[in-house]
């Protein structure tokens, strides 16, 4: 049945040849319309799994307490000292530069100079203050001798200025939405300006400017990506050099390449026409495409140049490679497209826009490299001009000695080899650990400009953007109770004494400072008053522009500021303030998690941690039934799965043995590893089948496939690995760690293919 239906789109197609490749002209004009109004969108919310318990308090809150999507800017005296009139000079105007910059929410910018930046002071009348800096201020020795004073009345160093008076800080919330426009902020263009108005406008041989934040951090991670198409043009070079010595043609070079760029280009469009941009992690999948589409169309290419050869007409030839190919090859890239959309089961945006953006690219492979190939190589003659007899002849006996794989005797010493080195990599894969491994942007270098700025941040400041924030949620009014204040400043010490917690802050441990002012300083008082009257005395001082409580003080945040964003350090904070929640919380008292940045990676990291498992069995359960319904075989379909899951967990030992950890960025590499890998074995097992289905003993069998398939899988394999080699060299770290994780599984896959899967065939078909 499958048969007739092959035969008869294949004389349909061939008949009516001219009519479908113009169809194919005019749509690949009209899609690389639309692919030249694609855009890089960087969006924070694509980031973050917003369904995830902890985003919902965090959406929840982020209008009174701001979110994670916020800028530091570290204004830096390179003389050391800050107290001078070209450092305040500088500082007023990156606070005033950054307020009207547009997507800030300007009450949310602080600094020194930000009118609620102030100082309480106890004196003899009880409390005095002001904002730091006077409304009389003047830049001259007197007024930075008072502003000072007031800064260290304020207790705000380590804060707003650095602990070594070396640098001040400027920090802002960004908003979702331009207010002018009404459109989503452009994350991009916003970081753009950042660099152009801050650091271009202000930064000199006395001033430097350090700027982090998400924003910031996505900017420099797109500024990286366009290296991208540098590495994608190398990729084109390499291919086209490697088909050619393939293919020893230069028409049958230009072919599959040509093939596999309108493949990129109808998939670039296709995103412009379903509404999506091109982010920073996406911007990798056309390189992915164009690979897949030459790997499939070198497939193509040996097929009709071995039928050529064999006497057949270059039209001849064509229809047949197409009714041979299209079963495998279709079989091959639906596997790699039902692979690549298993992703869409993991709540981040990024991830499921890139599962979208692979899916659409390897789908659009089956159109232009399984059809369009075959019918344009029809229209040119080729040579039929047999291979060189004397290196036939060495290629033959490389193949004669690799059929021995396919032998019992053989086989036995691989599948044991084979069980070995999973038991090994298995025990190693089980210490993988769930996100980020390395402080500062792991996007980005150690070496990286904004991982420069952040390490200056967190050596010369108390505070740093690793801040996870506990949402305190009570009845309104709450805070006028001691017995609620009471469980916050409970729940505060019992979580600052967990390792990797620097320091806290919450509206129980203000009011108790405060407290202690309205008793003449002395730190016996440093308490929380019992009386609901004095208790209103405290909190009154603490105004709700400064994050510790909301309007009606139904909510008081509690800060964390932890040492880094390492996977382990979060790891611990998260256990122990579940561990302190559960014992506190009540039907008038929740402790809940979580916001500020280290409250989205946390989110993120259980998110990708929940996924893992069902991601696998999604993408090894798409590829079982698809190989099931291909071969009609149990056998068959185990024998191309095995290799892949061995390969799977050696890839994730590579991963511990590197220190890289599980993030948005790797997760899904080990479904494109598999969704790609899965060509191999099912090419050299399709041609297989069919021998052993007419009775040829499986060694014999398998000889034939490698004589039919051999050279292009391992073709395919080694270009495949070199060109994702090449990301090795990139500015962007995730893309360096996805080069190598790639290269190694592609490489090992089309080794498992060749060496593990005939070796599991001698087994299942050993009767043969």
């Amino acid at each position: 049945m499958l048969e007739k239906l092959v035969n008869g789109f294949e004389s349909h197609l061939f008949r009516n040849r001219k009519w479908v490749i113009i169809s194919f002209i005019f749509i690949t004009v009209f899609l690389g319309y639309q692919a030249s109004q694609l855009k890089m969108d960087a969006a924070f919310s694509k980031n973050i799994p917003l369904n995830h318990s902890y985003m919902k308090t965090y959406t929840k809150h982020q209008k009174d307490f701001g979110g994670a999507n916020s800028i530091m800017v570290a204004v830096e005296d390179t003389s050391g000292n800050i107290f001078n009139p070209v450092f305040f000079d500088a500082l007023k105007n990156v606070h005033d530069q950054l307020f009207f910059i547009p997507g800030v929410e300007r009450s949310q910018v602080k600094s020194l100079f930000s009118p609620s930046t102030r100082f309480t002071e106890v004196v003899e009348d009880g409390f005095a203050g002001g904002p730091v800096i006077p409304a009389d201020f003047s830049n001259d020795e007197y007024g930075l001798q008072v502003v000072r004073d007031n800064i260290e009345k304020a207790g705000i160093v380590g804060r707003l200025i650095g602990n070594d008076y070396t640098s001040a800080m400027v920090t802002a919330q960004l908003m979702e939405f331009d207010p002018q426009t009404g459109k989503a902020i452009d994350t991009i263009a916003f970081a753009n300006q950042l660099e152009q108005e801050l650091r271009g406008k202000f930064e000199n041989d006395k001033i430097k400017i350090h700027i982090i934040g998400f924003a910031k951090m996505a900017g420099d991670v797109a500024e990286g990506a366009k290296g991208v198409l540098l590495f994608f043009l190398i990729a084109i070079l390499v291919t086209a050099v490697m088909v050619y010595l393939f293919s020893k043609s230069v028409m049958l070079t230009i072919l599959p390449l040509a093939c596999s760029l309108i493949a990129v280009c109808w998939q670039l469009g296709l995103l412009t026409v379903v509404g999506f941009g091109l982010d920073p992690m996406s911007i990798l999948v056309p390189f992915l495409v164009f690979a897949i589409g030459v790997s499939h169309g070198v497939q193509m290419i040996n097929a009709v140049r071995r039928r050529v050869l064999d006497g057949q007409s270059t039209k001849a030839a064509s229809a047949s490679a197409f009714r041979s190919l299209l079963v495998p090859g279709g079989v091959a890239l639906l596997s790699d497209t039902v692979g690549f959309l298993t992703l869409l089961a993991i709540d981040i945006g990024i991830i499921r826009e890139l599962a979208i953006s692979a899916s659409l690219g390897v789908a659009v492979i089956i159109l232009t490299n399984l059809i369009l190939l075959p019918l344009v190589i029809s229209y040119f003659e080729l040579p039929k001009k047999p291979d060189n007899p004397q290196k036939a002849q060495q290629i033959e006996n490389i193949w004669r000695w690799l059929s021995n794989f396919a032998t019992p005797k053989y086989a036995v010493v691989v599948l044991v080899s084979t069980v070995i080195l999973y038991g090994v990599g298995f025990m190693q894969a089980t210490k993988m650990k769930i996100g980020d491994l390395q402080g500062g942007a792991p996007a980005l270098h150690q070496d990286s400009r904004y991982n420069q700025d952040t390490f200056f941040i967190t050596d010369h400041f108390s505070i740093t953007t690793d801040v996870m924030t506990v949402i305190v949620e009570a009845a309104p009014e709450a805070c006028t109770y001691h017995s609620v204040l009471s469980q916050i400043d409970q729940f505060e010490w019992m979580v600052a004494n967990t390792p990797g917690v620097e320091s806290t802050a919450s509206l129980a441990s203000v009011a108790q400072k405060v407290n202690a002012g309205f008793n003449e300083g002395n730190p016996r008082w440093e308490i929380l008053p019992r009386t609901t009257a004095s208790l209103v005395q405290a909190v009154g001082q603490v105004p709700t522009t400064s994050g510790l409580l909301n309007g009606n003080c139904s909510v008081m945040p509690v800060y964390l500021f932890l040492k880094d964003h390492k996977a382990e350090t979060i790891e611990v904070v998260v256990k122990k303030v579940k561990a302190v929640a559960a014992e506190l919380n009540s039907d008038t008292l929740q402790f809940k998690l979580a916001s500020g940045p280290v409250g989205v990676m946390a989110a993120t990291n259980e998110a990708v941690s929940e996924a893992q498992l069902p991601m696998m069995l999604y993408v090894y359960g798409a590829v079982f039934v698809l190989c099931l319904i291909s071969f009609k075989s149990l056998k068959a379909t185990i024998a191309v799965i095995i290799p892949l899951y061995v390969v799977s967990t050696l890839a994730q030992a590579l991963m511990t043995l590197l220190d890289i950890g599980l993030a948005v960025s790797t997760l899904p590499v080990i479904a494109l590893g598999v969704g790609i890998g899965v060509d191999y074995g099912i090419y050299i097992l399709s041609t297989m089948s069919n021998k052993l289905t007419n009775g040829m003993p499986i060694q014999q069998a398998y000889f034939e496939a490698l004589v039919e398939r051999g050279s292009a899988v391992i073709f395919t394999g080694l270009t495949l690995a070199i060109g994702v080699s090449t990301w090795f060299f990139s500015d962007l770290k995730f893309q360096m760690d996805m080069g190598i994780l790639l290269t190694f599984m592609f490489l090992v896959n089309m080794l498992g293919a060749i060496i593990i899967l005939p070796a599991l065939s001698a087994i299942f078909w050993r009767k043969k």
